[in-house]
């Protein structure tokens, strides 16, 4: 999430995903985790090419931006434009807007964001006209001219947890190091050495029953820790030892630990309960160690992590994106299919977070939500995609 969060993506490195130095882009993935003046600068806006507005006001013809080029199309030429119930998106627009309207761009946000109180929230025509009525859809082609990529999933973590150490809870999450807030190593220890320089001690800010979670939830940059007390402990990432990011799919996968269909969370999960014995030797394979810090209590429970736009992501309405292909916050339709299956999945999605594994002009992390399910389809989705950007007319 905004480093989204080390989003489930980057854990693959044998899909040769650039490595995310995680969220917060996710809490990005993420995992997207960006820093402040990174969330402030982001929302590069592609150029206008050839077809730039006319003192008429006529609609550009298309845009560009370093690793991406926009091509005006009709609505029609969005496949399941007319099908997706736009009230469903509406509430991660919404979001969007709130922090558009804030921003200094090329686009024109404010106006458009300046019409949406006339519109009825559950009305998904009215939504969809709104939409045809102030936006332009551009088909997004890469670089090198192909109009599909790849589209993976991440999602937030959920588990059960205490503040203090338990019989049952005893794997901690960390807090980023004091001593490391003055001057800063970097790199840092690797994570074996850290786990046995001692220099953690104290700053332990949840305990967890299962290490290969706890590992999973630093992957993705963010997370929920429900406590005893019916409390729900809010996550996000405060920080890494800078070590470079090494894929547990690659190491099982070397050792022919793990065949490549049982390259997942899933199927990491599964390797590490048949081997109790070796699952410190996995995680150590990772040098990278991510910290965390508790996040404001007053955000709904049902909310996502926040992203790179500084919103919280709405499930299965945000995607997390390369930020030098398109801005930041921008509505975006997305034509895939769901993991591991060639339904479609076709909707309406909102621009607010990124993350360093997502690079291409064509490309997405598309956010699950919340929990075990959705931890399941984002292991699990590595699909093609095609994406239309809405551009302010």
């Amino acid at each position: 999430m905004g480093y989204s969060s080390s989003k489930l993506a980057i854990m693959f490195s044998i899909f040769k995903f650039i490595p995310l130095v995680i969220k917060q882009t996710l809490a990005t993935s993420v995992f997207a985790i960006l820093t402040g003046s990174l969330i402030a600068g982001c929302s590069t806006p592609p150029t206008r090419g050839t077809g730039s507005r006319s003192s008429s006001g006529a609609v550009p013809s298309n845009y560009s931006s370093p690793i991406a080029s926009f091509s005006a199309v009709s609505w029609s030429a969005l496949p399941g434009w007319r099908d997706d119930d736009l009230s469903q998106a509406w509430p991660a627009w919404l979001r969007s807007c709130e922090a558009l309207r804030k921003r200094n761009s090329e686009m024109n946000w404010r106006q458009v964001c300046s019409q949406v109180a006339g519109v009825s929230t559950r009305d998904s025509q009215a939504i969809r006209q709104y939409f045809e009525d102030h936006f332009q859809a551009y088909e997004i082609r890469n670089s090198a001219g192909s109009e599909t990529g790849l589209v993976t999933g991440y999602y937030e973590p959920v588990m059960n947890g205490s503040q203090t150490r338990t019989s049952v809870y005893s794997v901690p999450l960390y807090a980023y190091p004091n001593a490391w807030r003055q001057t800063r190593p970097n790199p840092g220890p690797s994570r074996a050495d850290l786990m046995a320089s001692g220099v953690l001690k104290g700053t332990e800010i949840a305990w967890v029953q299962d290490p290969v979670a706890a590992a999973f939830m630093q992957i993705q940059g963010s997370g929920k820790i429900r406590l005893p007390d019916g409390r729900v402990l809010r996550l996000g990432y405060a920080g890494t030892n800078e070590q470079p990011f090494k894929s547990f799919a690659q190491w099982l996968l070397d050792r022919k630990e793990i065949t490549r269909s049982e390259a997942t969370m899933q199927g990491i999960s599964q390797w590490a309960k048949r081997n109790p014995d070796r699952v410190n030797e996995m995680l150590n394979a990772n040098p990278r160690f991510i910290f965390f810090k508790e996040l404001p209590g007053n955000v709904s429970a049902d909310l996502g992590p926040t992203g790179a736009l500084n919103v919280p992501l709405t499930t299965e309405r945000s995607i997390a994106i390369d930020l030098q292909a398109m801005p930041l916050g921008a509505p975006v339709f997305l034509a895939t299919t769901k993991p591991l299956s060639d339904q479609a999945l076709q909707k309406l999605v909102m621009a607010q977070d990124t993350g360093k594994a997502i690079v291409g002009g064509v490309r997405a992390d598309y956010y699950w939500g919340s929990g075990d399910a959705a931890g399941e389809m984002a292991g699990r989705m590595k699909q093609n995609g095609k994406m239309w950007v809405l551009l302010p007319r």
